[in-house]
C-alpha cells in the first residue's frame, strides 16, 4: 500500500470528522474506569523515571493529553489531522498541539520522557508499525515509558462511514497483544505489562506498557 496514499486518506477522513468526534468522544474517559487506571500507572512510571515532555502521538482532540495533564504529566498532542489540531487547541487553549505523523516524528532523538500511542496504531498498515516503533524508540529517552491502546483481532477492515455519518476511507487494524509486543521488542523495547480490556465485547482492547531499552 502506498504510504501517501493511505496517509492522506487518514488525514482527509479525520478533518472530515474531527467537530463529531470531538464531541462523540469528549467525556469518554469518565466511563472507562480501567482505562484511567492504565493512563494513572502511566504518569506514575512517567514522574518516577524523572519526568519531562510526554508525547501523545495521534492525539485527536485532546482529551487523553489533557487527562495527563491532569495527572502532572507535561503532555504534549500531536495528530495528523490539521483539523483535529485546531480542536484540541480550541479545547485545550493551555496545551501543546502540533500537527505531523508519527511515520516521520518530527522530535529529537532522546527528546521525550515518556509516549503514548491510544487507539491511534489502529490505522498503520502491518508494514509500517516496525518504522513507526523505530520513530518511538528513537524519541524516547533510555528508559523512558511507552503505552500504546488497540482494538484487539486479527482482521483489517475499511471504515466509510464515521461520526456524524460523514464519509470515511480508512482501514482499522486489529491486531493480536502479542504480535504488537513481538515489533516492540525487535524495536528495541521490554514489554512491561499486558491488559486485555472488554474481553466479552465483540472488539476488546488491548494496553501494553513498555519501555526503552538504554
Amino acid at each position: 500500500m502506498n504510504t501517501d496514499a493511505w496517509l492522506a486518506d487518514t488525514r482527509t477522513s479525520y478533518d472530515t470528522v474531527a467537530v463529531n468526534y470531538a464531541d462523540q468522544i469528549r467525556e469518554a474517559l469518565a466511563e472507562k474506569p480501567y482505562l484511567r487506571a492504565t493512563l494513572t500507572l502511566f504518569a506514575d512510571l512517567v514522574h518516577a523515571a524523572g519526568g519531562g515532555p510526554v508525547a501523545d502521538v495521534g492525539c485527536g482532540p485532546g482529551h487523553v493529553t489533557a487527562h495527563l495533564h491532569e495527572l502532572g504529566v507535561d503532555a504534549f498532542g500531536i495528530d495528523l489531522s490539521p483539523v483535529m489540531i485546531d480542536v484540541a487547541r480550541r479545547d485545550h487553549p493551555r496545551l501543546r498541539f502540533e500537527v505531523g505523523s508519527m511515520t516521520d516524528l518530527a522530535l529529537t532523538d532522546a527528546s521525550v520522557a515518556g509516549l503514548l500511542a491510544f487507539w491511534s496504531l489502529i490505522h498503520i498498515p502491518d508494514d509500517a508499525v516496525p518504522a513507526v516503533f523505530g520513530h518511538f524508540r528513537r524519541v524516547l529517552r533510555p528508559g523512558g515509558p511507552l503505552l500504546l491502546g488497540f482494538h484487539v483481532g486479527n482482521e483489517s477492515r475499511l471504515k466509510t462511514k464515521g461520526y456524524g455519518g460523514h464519509p470515511m476511507n480508512v482501514y482499522v487494524h486489529r491486531r493480536q497483544p502479542d504480535k504488537v509486543a513481538a515489533w516492540l521488542r525487535d524495536a528495541g523495547f521490554t514489554v512491561e505489562a499486558q491488559i486485555l480490556l472488554d474481553p466479552d465485547e465483540s472488539v476488546p482492547g488491548a494496553v501494553l506498557f513498555a519501555r526503552r531499552q538504554s
